[in-house]
């Protein structure tokens, strides 16, 4: 894995560059199927794209050692637990999933601010 190669992480901030990755995709992918919903999804589409742009930012700050990393990864952790809330409140299977990976996304971050 390319993360293995960058020397400047530690494991906590290698684990969480993959779950921000990965909310990413789950975000983008949530949001697109949410579109198709209905008038009630705004919310959750909102915050998909809210958590996609903040998680995305996290993984490249941390990925470059930035001084910023930090204390992205609080807003970062934030956002994923209130969009994930938001996610659970649908049965579709594209939201329950991304509330998924949004809480495992949320614990990292947290574990890497530690």
């Amino acid at each position: 894995m390319a993360l293995q190669q960058l020397d400047h992480l530690s494991e906590d901030q290698r684990e969480c560059i993959d779950n921000c990755l990965e909310a990413v995709q789950a975000c983008e992918w949530c949001a697109d199927e949410c579109a198709g919903e209905g008038e009630d999804m705004a919310k959750c589409i909102r915050l998909c794209r809210d958590v996609a742009d903040i998680a995305s930012l996290h993984a490249r700050l941390m990925a470059r050692d930035s001084n910023y990393s930090t204390q992205l990864a609080e807003a970062c952790a934030g956002a994923c637990e209130e969009c994930a809330e938001e996610c659970e409140r649908h049965d579709h299977d594209h939201c329950q999933t991304c509330a998924e990976v949004l809480r495992e996304c949320a614990e990292s971050c947290r574990s890497m601010m530690a």
